[in-house]
């Protein structure tokens, strides 16, 4: 069962990085549909399975509660909605830190020199 949970906890903060970097990408490059997208419907998506449900309404909110009348207010609301996620995110214990990984060398020439 721990591994289970640890497994589903993995997939929900990893979920969480690639959709925050979505989220970044799209506000970086001025993707206003993409962002609206993202924004409602993964973003919900992903704090439903994360057990985040003020995230998920504060989604939803976006788009029925006072909807944009302006491009700047629309990603003002995204930039809230991104700044709650990265909080989630850092609240998040390192992965490096909760499950060992111990890089292993697979070349096949054994240990490479290193340059400086």
């Amino acid at each position: 069962m721990l591994q289970c949970n640890m497994t589903t906890s993995l997939s929900i903060q990893l979920g969480l990085e690639d959709l925050l970097a979505d989220l970044h990408y799209a506000r970086r490059h001025d993707e206003l549909g993409r962002l609206a997208l993202l924004a409602y419907c993964e973003v919900r998506s992903w704090a439903r399975q994360a057990g985040e449900p003020a995230i998920a309404e504060h989604s939803t909110q976006i788009f029925t509660q006072d909807p944009c009348v302006s491009k700047q207010a629309f990603l003002a609301k995204v930039d809230l909605l991104i700044t709650a996620l990265e909080r989630l995110q850092a609240a998040y214990p390192e992965r490096a830190a909760r499950f060992s990984f111990v890089p292993v060398d697979r070349s096949p020439y054994g240990k490479l020199p290193q340059t400086h």
